[in-house]
Parts: structure tokens; sequence; C-alpha cells
């Protein structure tokens, strides 16, 4: 089919082209649909292993045992990993401009609420530790989970930047240019998340009380990610 130019007509869904090719898988696997609400895009192609992913192990093991003001701090980052997930979910299939700007509302959202949920964890276990007379950033969870809450905000502040403040980075043309890497930047703080999770597993508090194991993590850990990888948008990230 030719366009009025006499130039034939790109088909946006061909092979690597347009933004409907994922990472792993066919055309258009990982993709919203016409017409079809955006909560939709939690369940599509391989996001249902996430699902699976982020709801075992940590919140099971909390539950298990009576609930004290230390629990909140697990539940709080739980929680704030729980809505970092579902955020990348929900935005990576979009591909029509409409449905990027409706994902990119609801992505901003679920990750502020993130954002806040981590703050207030952080701030549980520093009046924890401040009551009880306990160390400050010693071991590796604590180094690991200091880090992860500074990349988190400064992730977050960027990110509101570009989308409800361009002109602060040069307008809307650059801050779009900019898009690729706050979507890199945005996986790794997952799987740097993760991997503090993992070093949860071998605090004190944990090998006394909770007893999550790390190979229960490990696997929620690779769910999770077996579950968000595939769908990334090759053109998103500047691969096409």
């Amino acid at each position: 089919m030719s366009s009025a130019t006499g130039i034939p007509a790109q088909n946006p869904a061909a092979p690597g082209r347009g933004e409907d090719e994922p990472l792993l898988g066919r055309v258009g696997d990982a993709s919203q649909q016409e017409g079809k609400g955006i909560q939709f895009n939690l369940f599509i192609g391989t996001a249902i292993i996430a699902q699976a992913g982020i709801w075992i192990a940590i919140w099971a093991s909390i539950f298990m045992h009576d609930l004290i003001l230390f629990s909140a701090h697990p539940l709080l980052n739980s929680a704030g990993l729980l809505l970092t997930t579902e955020s990348i979910l929900i935005l990576q299939p979009t591909h029509t401009a409409k449905q990027k700007y409706e994902g990119t509302h609801v992505h901003s959202a679920l990750n502020g609420a993130s954002v806040l949920s981590l703050i207030a964890g952080l701030v549980i276990i520093e009046y924890t530790k401040i009551s009880h007379g306990g160390t400050h950033f010693q071991s590796p969870h604590a180094i690991l989970g200091l880090i992860t809450y500074t990349f988190f905000i400064i992730q977050a502040l960027i990110g509101i930047t570009q989308f409800y403040f361009p002109v602060l980075l040069g307008g809307e043309a650059k801050a779009k240019a900019w898009y690729k890497y706050h979507r890199i930047s945005g996986y790794a703080l997952l799987i740097l998340s993760l991997v503090t999770v993992a070093a949860a597993t071998q605090t004190d508090y944990n090998k006394n009380v909770l007893h999550i194991r790390l190979w229960a993590v490990i696997v929620a850990a690779v769910l999770i990610l077996t579950g968000v990888l595939p769908r990334i948008k090759k053109q998103k990230l500047g691969l096409n």
C-alpha cells in the first residue's frame, strides 16, 4: 500500500518496527490492545509470572509471625517493591500516544506511592534502631538499602521532571530524548531492589525471627524478572 507521495507506507506491526516488538517474543505479544482497559496490562504476556513472584515468599513469611513495630519495615518495603513492579508492568505495553499518556500518569502515581512507602519503611527502621541503641548502616543489607532508597528518590524526581516539567530540561524534545535512560535506570533499580531484599535474609532479625530463606527470595526475584524483562520494548530502549 502506498501513501499519497507514492512512498510505500510502513506497517507499524512489522517485525522490528514500531513499539510492538518485545525483547523476547513476537510482535504484539506484550502490547496493549485498542479498547482494552489499562488494568489488563498487568497480566499481558509474561506479566502473570511477575505477579506470582512479587506476592510470594516475603509477605507470607512476615504474616506468619506476630506483628510488631519492626514488622512495618519489611512490609512497607515489600509494598514499595510491589508498587514499583506494577508501575513497570502497567506502562510497558503502551504504544499509542493516548495509551502512553494514561499509562504514564498511572505509572507516576504508583511510583509516588512506592517512594512514600519506602520512606516510611526507612523511618520505621531508623526509629527502631535509635530507640534500641542499634547500629546504623553497617550490614550489607543496610548499606544496599540506603543506596536503593537514594536512587528511588532520584529516579522519581527525574521522571517527574521529564514528564510534568520538561521545560526544566530544555523543552519537551530534550526531555523525551532522556526517556530511554530513565527506563534503563528503572530496570537497573528493580534489580538492585531485589538484591537488597536478598541481602535482608542474612540479617540477624531474619535469621532469628522471620526465617525467610535466601533461595525463596531468589526464586521470587527470578519470577519477577522473568515476567518483566521479556516485555521490554526494544525501540523504547533505542535497541532498534
